[in-house]
């Protein structure tokens, strides 16, 4: 029982980190471009779990071959889900960018959670039960509700599309996990993407962007928290967490991201000067329609088979 007790507070730790963290990707687009921010704070994410894998992940157990072996397949299962990993994150930090509301960045990355099974039955075949169609129904009916303006036309932006498009690649990043996760030294393979997500952000944004040490600064604060926060510490108690949990336990809790950003928002409004405010714009009916993607994806997680005896 203390166990679960235990778990269940890392998880919701989780959750309200990564909520948050939507608040503070909105702050830090004030200073620093999307490549450039995500380039930084996954390196630092990257860093901080060096002396997690280090504590964590002896390996005493594995002969020197199959030790090379799995550091193999982690490398390169590290290298896919880096890919994905710049994709998802530089759309999503565009997005949040445009359209500078936590709270919707949140609720419509959260669709990812109802994305992942789709994407296993199409891909895998994987069957996926009438619960998980129904919660991939009320997700869009709740997005819908979430972008309308009563008496304006529907007002699903640029931002929002490029939130939604990234949804897919956070979704796309479950798939990779999940086919190297067996193979792989969990700690190490989410700190080598991290590097190469950020090392690919950083290479992006010397391209594309105009780069300032000054820029950098003045989001300081918001790089930190997402990258030794959002990256290193949260993925930790995740890892930590789900020893302890049910994986479908812990999928309706990490869900409750999309709620914290909302809140996360909300509350910087109330202790902060107006000038730093972001942008709440959800209406009284996106509100309904957060509940209901909630509850989509909730669904979509429970398991209603039945047991064999």
């Amino acid at each position: 029982m203390r166990s679960r007790f235990t778990a269940t507070v890392m998880l919701f730790t989780t959750a309200i980190i990564w909520g948050f963290a939507f608040v503070a990707q909105v702050l830090g687009s004030d200073h620093v471009e999307p490549f450039t921010f995500n380039g930084i704070r996954f390196m630092l994410g990257a860093a901080s779990l060096i002396p997690v894998y280090c504590i964590f992940e002896k390996e005493n157990g594995l002969t020197p071959a199959e030790k090379k072996q799995r550091h193999k397949h982690t490398a390169l299962g590290a290298l896919c889900g880096g890919l994905c990993l710049f994709t998802a994150s530089a759309l999503q930090q565009f997005g949040a960018a445009m359209t500078r509301d936590p709270g919707k960045a949140g609720f419509i990355t959260g669709l990812y959670t109802v994305l992942t099974p789709v994407f296993y039955f199409l891909i895998f075949r994987k069957k996926s039960g009438w619960n998980i169609w129904l919660g991939c129904v009320l997700a869009t009916v709740g997005l819908y509700l979430l972008c309308l303006r009563p008496g304006e036309a529907f007002s699903f932006g640029m931002g929002e599309l490029v939130i939604l498009i990234g949804a897919f690649f956070w979704a796309g990043h479950i798939l990779i996990v999940d086919l190297f996760i067996a193979r792989v030294s969990p700690l190490r393979f989410s700190s080598w993407q991290f590097f190469v997500s950020g090392a690919l952000g950083l290479i992006a944004g010397v391209i594309f962007e105009d780069v300032t040490w000054s820029g950098v600064w003045n989001a300081k604060w918001a790089i930190l928290f997402c990258g030794i926060l959002s990256v290193g510490v949260a993925y930790t108690l995740q890892v930590l967490a789900q020893k302890r949990s049910d994986p479908t336990y812990a999928a309706i809790i990490f869900s409750t991201e999309s709620v914290f950003a909302a809140i996360g928002g909300i509350l910087w409004n109330l202790v902060t000067p107006e000038s730093l405010h972001v942008d709440q714009e959800i209406l009284p009916i996106g509100y309904v329609g957060c509940l209901i993607i909630f509850a989509g994806i909730v669904l979509s997680q429970l398991n209603f088979s039945k047991k064999k005896t």
